[in-house]
């Protein structure tokens, strides 16, 4: 908490402001979110439970603060901004250390019964697959983020594949400690374990959206996250193919599945979104 405090006050002071010009803090916030208290009910990331972040921050802060899911901030960043707010349902994937998500519907963030929906990142692909963080085994998350696609490499190189990577490593550092940049690095060098390896994140990513073409068939939808950043070349085309070979004959018609360009801004811009609406309400 004071770290976000801190965070916060030097980005005013950067902008060569005063806290008394700010009208309202946005933030997204990864995990189940309750925005109307502003608590984080779970991350699991973080093993944060039934955290006052919006309380808390205000009280410190002597402001307004508006929070909801990173995804969903993410998502409202893109569909405002990015597509300027003209589809009427879109939804935004975010690959990152997890995957995030937000769901639009009729041009407004869709947060369902209990202000918890688009947690796609932990529908289940494969039964019985990696643990992950929330506690089930085989979830989205668990099979094509960041996490695990280096939980997959460390894998492989503890049993005696080859990589790139292991030439990136500095003195008692792990796979794990690289970044989805390092993975493109190992790509151009024509790193067979790496390729293989993202592109079954790739396949898997498909294989959600595919599912989410089904289930909800929204006009448009949006990857980011840091794993699309460095690897948008290598996995669009995957990504793209397999979605449209598991979601049903016609339901994909007509719908586009896109990189974002907001990249890594994508969550500032939808939290400042965030906060711009919440201050007007």
């Amino acid at each position: 908490m004071e770290r976000i405090q801190r965070c916060v006050r030097d980005a005013i002071d950067e902008a060569d402001l005063s806290i008394k010009q700010v009208r309202a803090v946005g933030i997204g916030a990864p995990g189940a979110v309750n925005p109307t208290t502003g608590e984080v009910l779970f991350a699991p990331n973080l093993r944060w439970k039934d955290a006052p972040l919006g309380k808390d921050l205000g009280e410190a802060l002597g402001l307004p603060v508006f929070v909801e899911n990173d995804g969903n901030v993410c998502a409202l960043g893109v569909h405002a901004v990015e597509l300027e707010g003209k589809p009427s349902s879109t939804v935004g994937i975010f690959l990152g250390t997890g995957i995030g998500a937000g769901i639009i519907l009729e041009g407004e963030l869709f947060g369902g019964f209990n202000r918890t929906a688009g947690e796609i990142g932990h529908m289940v692909l494969a039964v019985g697959g990696p643990k992950c963080g929330c506690g089930n085994r085989g979830c989205f998350e668990a099979m094509a983020s960041r996490t695990a696609i280096f939980r997959d490499l460390s894998d492989a190189i503890r049993d005696g594949a080859k990589s790139h990577l292991v030439d990136l490593l500095g003195p008692g550092e792990a796979i794990t400690d690289l970044k989805s940049g390092d993975l493109r690095k190992a790509l151009r060098k024509g790193d067979k374990l790496v390729e293989k390896v993202v592109e079954a994140a790739a396949e898997y990513t498909g294989i959600a959206i595919g599912n989410i073409i089904n289930f909800l068939n929204p006009e448009v939808i949006v990857l980011g996250g840091g794993v699309m950043d460095a690897l948008q070349d290598d996995m669009m085309a995957i990504i793209e193919a397999t979605a449209r070979d598991y979601a049903m004959t016609g339901t994909a018609d007509g719908i586009q599945i896109l990189p974002s360009k907001l990249g890594d801004k994508a969550g500032i811009t939808g939290a400042a979104v965030l906060a711009r609406r919440g201050a007007k309400s």
